[in-house]
């Protein structure tokens, strides 16, 4: 079914209203999970947003505090997130990069113990909005193996990097993982196979069904072993950058909370805006593989969809549509 973008977010900010959110985190949080469905990332909006209340009863995101400055190294500073919602704090840190990088061409924000951002290319569309470069990254709780292991010891660890174009901005937004856990759990929900295999069942087969995939937790790294090393040195960025915690240290407390987070801005100026069309354009030249198939940049198929929301309403799953309702 589908429902309007404006009463999917009155009904998340009801509930966090009803938590006890100020009106400014509320209203925030409503509009990271409504804006995340209607562009087509169910995974990390409506689908999300009963986790994300249960992680409050469970006083694992404290939705009263704030986050804190704690130093500064020139155009680098680093936060304390205090368990505050994930969404809030990822959103501040941006606004603080973009406004650094407003003065002085470039800002550099660091944050620790933090909670889950959401959809990640949330906040490239952000720095995308301001005329800005984003670049950020985010670990997790382990959630998939090394290269060469058959147990997680690495996180999906999402890395966004969004470029600002008049036509739609470009935003690459990626997990570690073949699939994302969430995108996973989406067609699990919808009983779909992936399109190519995600990951191994616990027999160690090369699998494309995701519930036995999420089972195994051994999601299959992008690239290969190109994935596991791209993972890990994200988390050893983000660990030396926020003194906060590791996949490890996270993975060690059994939930997904205190994560650390890291935002870059780019103001880059006067640019030849020409020449990012010159790109998207060659790529598409391509002849498509199958007939029908099209060719998309990063970020396109999330503004196709949203435009589509936009004109018909936000494709909800039923079941967890109504449980929110029920809050």
């Amino acid at each position: 079914m589908t429902v309007s973008y404006e009463q999917l977010k009155a009904e998340f900010k009801r509930v966090l209203l009803k938590m006890l959110f100020s009106e400014e985190k509320a209203e925030l949080c409503a509009s990271v999970f409504a804006d995340n469905s209607r562009d087509g990332v169910y995974s990390h909006g409506l689908n999300r947003f009963p986790v994300f209340i249960k992680s409050i009863k469970e006083g694992l995101i404290d939705p009263h505090v704030e986050p804190e400055l704690i130093d500064r190294n020139g155009l680098i500073e680093r936060w304390e997130g205090n368990l505050a919602p994930g969404m809030y704090n990822a959103t501040k840190a941006m606004n603080r990069a973009i406004d650094l990088a407003k003065i002085h061409g470039i800002g550099c924000v660091a944050i620790r113990n933090t909670n889950h951002w959401m959809r990640g290319g949330t906040y490239g569309w952000q720095a995308a909005d301001a005329g800005c470069i984003g670049i950020c990254f985010t670990n997790t709780i382990a959630n998939m193996p090394p290269w060469g292991g058959k147990e997680p010891r690495l996180g999906n660890n999402p890395l966004v990097i969004s470029v600002p174009r008049a036509g739609g901005h470009v935003v690459l937004d990626m997990a570690m993982s073949q699939f994302s856990y969430g995108k996973l759990q989406e067609n699990e929900l919808n009983n779909k196979s992936l399109v190519v295999p995600g990951g191994y069942d616990e027999a160690g087969n090369l699998s494309a069904d995701p519930a036995a995939i999420r089972k195994s937790q051994r999601a299959l790294p992008v690239g290969f072993w190109k994935g596991s090393g791209l993972s890990f040195i994200l988390d050893v960025l983000l660990t030396v950058m926020t003194n906060g915690q590791s996949v490890a240290k996270i993975s060690a407390g059994g939930r997904e909370a205190g994560v650390s987070q890291f935002f870059l801005c780019l103001n880059p100026g006067n640019y030849d805006k020409k020449v990012v069309e010159e790109i998207i354009e060659y790529t598409k030249s391509s002849a498509t593989a199958e007939s029908g198939g099209s060719i998309r940049y990063p970020g396109e198929h999330a503004l196709i969809t949203r435009i589509k929301s936009e004109r018909e309403g936000v494709l909800v799953d039923d079941d967890i549509w109504n449980e929110v309702l029920k809050m």
